[in-house]
This record gives C-alpha cells, sequence and structure tokens, in this order.
C-alpha cells in the first residue's frame, strides 16, 4: 500500500510533467515531506548542461496555479523547486538506466562484511537486485531490499581506468 504522501508526490509529479517539459527540463524527482511541523513538496528537476535559478523559478511559477487548482493536498505546505545536486539520489528505474556506468555509493540497512556503506560503478538494477563492480573489480549483486538508498558518489572514490 502506498503511502499517502507517496500518493501526492505521485499526483504532484503527473501535474508537474507537462510542464516541466514544455520548459524543457526533466523532472527527476517529486516528493512530500514532513520536516517539523511542516510539509514541502519538493520537485527536483535537472537538464543537459545543469539547471539555474531561472529554471527552477519558472517551473515553480508555472505550478503555483495548477496545484492549488488540483486542490489534492490538504495541509498547507511549501513548494520547492530545485536540482537534485551532484550527490543525487536514485529512486526510479530510468535514474539507474540514466546512470549505469557512474559511481554511486549505497547506504544499506544491515551491514555486510562489517560495513554498511558500499561504493562502486553501477552495472545495472533489475527489478529486486543491484549489480555494482568495486574498486578491485568485484561484482557486487545486493538485492534491493536489503538496500536504504542509492545516491551517485561524484566525489570519485577510485579510479577505475
Amino acid at each position: 500500500m502506498a503511502s499517502k504522501s507517496g500518493n501526492i508526490a505521485a499526483k504532484a509529479e503527473a501535474l508537474a510533467l507537462p510542464f516541466a517539459e514544455e520548459l524543457g527540463l526533466e523532472l527527476w524527482d517529486v516528493r512530500f515531506v514532513k520536516e517539523g511541523a511542516d510539509w514541502f513538496l519538493r520537485f527536483f528537476i535537472d537538464k543537459d548542461g545543469g539547471v539555474n535559478i531561472n529554471d527552477c523559478e519558472n517551473l515553480s511559477r508555472a505550478l503555483d496555479a495548477p496545484l492549488d487548482e488540483a486542490d489534492f493536498i490538504e495541509q498547507g505546505y511549501y513548494l520547492e523547486v530545485s536540482s537534485p545536486g551532484l550527490n543525487r539520489e536514485l529512486t526510479k528505474d530510468r535514474h539507474f538506466e540514466q546512470m549505469e556506468g557512474e559511481p554511486i555509493l549505497l547506504k544499506l540497512y544491515r551491514a555486510i562484511d562489517g560495513t554498511k556503506e558500499v561504493k562502486g560503478i553501477l552495472l545495472e538494477k533489475k527489478e529486486d537486485t543491484l549489480t555494482l563492480t568495486d574498486e578491485n573489480e568485484n561484482l557486487i549483486t545486493l538485492n534491493m531490499s536489503d538496500i536504504a538508498s542509492v545516491r551517485l558518489d561524484d566525489d570519485h572514490f577510485f579510479d577505475f581506468e
């Protein structure tokens, strides 16, 4: 069963997608999260060459009225539009496909061989597994259910060449 905040994020993503595309932006992710007493509806956008403040402002203005008209969010919230950043989190299948061959950092729910972090080069994600190669060129395949998060590792933790 999807969470209420997950349903809101999915509805917001569906609403925002045509606006983002019209502005030449990729809608990387949408999240509806509570921080302290406040709710935030966050849109993460990208484009070739990176996004700037004008891109964020343009999408925010484009979404303001349609979100109010759709009226599917009961509580008050803050609307935020930003870049996913260099160390962006990979959450969707298309993220994993786009980032194959890139360095990633996995955080695990439980330690494996004494560590809860695994670094490597993303090879592929299948339905329930993620395969990467580590600095010693060892293949590592993990169940997605064991992975808390996957981010790009822009720190270039080791050289694979």
